[in-house]
């Protein structure tokens, strides 16, 4: 009898030890893409709807990386991985380079990517079904175009952000198989993602060949695109987060990757010892996509709108509407 309270104790002592340390191995770490935690847009989410969202829930504290530069992000990803974070999230595609030198360094640390995929036996790769949400925007922004022609701005002009512009001329031209889909990149650089004076220029070129809706997925650079709607009276999407609050009856609406609700599960199922390599897809399916309907554009959409809106993101989740993706063939042929 007493050897078996001895062994259960000894049981119970050691599965508690395990816990502790388990805990303790739960040191999450962010380090976000130049842009900032405050970029009004992809960066923000994760901040806002992950971070703090979690710290809020949970009582745990993330730990936040801001590169001033390009050259600082493996520097930083070192650093946190020498201080025992883990798993450490970084935002976006510029870390892909960084990340693929640095996790081989740290087999103990995990590591996660938003919008890359990194294939290394500790990092898990999060990307998004970003044609099937701008197919959706596109189709609202054809429904709400008077002179039948929309326009699209990216950023960076990269494999990424065609496969916005693709998805949203699908949207646009499953309404109104006429529309004209005027279609314009910044640049060639990271830059081009934080050129707001870039973007306002290119909102007004095609707004003066007749477009009257402009969808921008291009980070601050959309900042002046959407400014340049209110400025010409025209209609604005916004994307990543939403952006709908920015400019109250010029934003249709945004397109919603929600990387920060993403960052909130993958740390809860972190916690919890279900951490798991490899890449995770998220879409319409799995609520890693959506479309942004709020106090802020509510009079814009119609009852029938969003009726039509949401009906259309159901075929495409049974499989009904199949949405082309532009990087699965670097095209646009649908």
């Amino acid at each position: 009898m007493k050897k078996a309270i001895a062994a259960t104790a000894a049981a119970v002592s050691l599965a508690l030890t395990s816990l502790v340390a388990g805990a303790a191995e739960f040191k999450p770490a962010v380090a976000y893409d130049t842009a900032g935690k405050h970029d009004k847009s992809f960066n923000q989410a994760v901040f806002e709807n992950g971070v703090t969202a979690f710290h809020k829930d949970k009582g745990v504290k993330v730990r936040e990386y801001t590169p001033s530069n390009d050259t600082q992000r493996e520097q930083g990803l070192e650093r946190l991985a020498k201080r025992g974070h883990s798993p450490i999230v970084v935002v976006g595609f510029n870390y892909s380079a960084a990340l693929s030198k640095v996790a081989p360094k740290f087999p103990e640390t995990d590591f996660v990517i938003i919008d890359s995929v990194v294939d290394l036996p500790n990092v898990k790769s999060l990307v998004f079904a970003e044609h099937e949400g701008s197919f959706l925007v596109g189709a609202v922004a054809a429904m709400n175009s008077k002179t039948n022609t929309v326009g699209f701005i990216g950023g960076m002009d990269i494999p990424l952000i065609r496969k916005f512009a693709c998805g949203f001329e699908q949207g646009a031209k499953y309404v109104s198989k006429d529309a004209t889909v005027l279609q314009n990149m910044t640049g060639s650089t990271p830059a081009a993602f934080a050129d707001p004076v870039r973007g306002a220029e290119l909102a007004k070129s095609q707004f003066s060949q007749g477009a009257d809706v402009l969808f921008a997925a291009a980070g601050g650079t959309g900042n002046g695109v959407y400014q340049a709607a209110k400025d010409e009276g025209k209609f604005a999407i916004g994307v990543d987060s939403n952006q709908n609050y920015l400019h109250p009856g010029v934003m249709l609406t945004s397109m919603v990757k929600r990387v920060g609700y993403t960052t909130y599960q993958m740390f809860e199922d972190y916690q919890a010892g279900k951490f798991e390599a490899g890449i995770q897809a998220n879409g319409l399916a799995n609520g890693g996509i959506a479309w942004a309907l709020d106090q802020y554009n509510r009079d814009l959409i119609s009852a029938e709108q969003e009726a039509q809106i949401d009906a259309i993101a159901q075929k495409i989740i049974t499989g009904e509407i199949v949405v082309h993706d532009y990087m699965a063939n670097n095209s646009c042929n649908y």
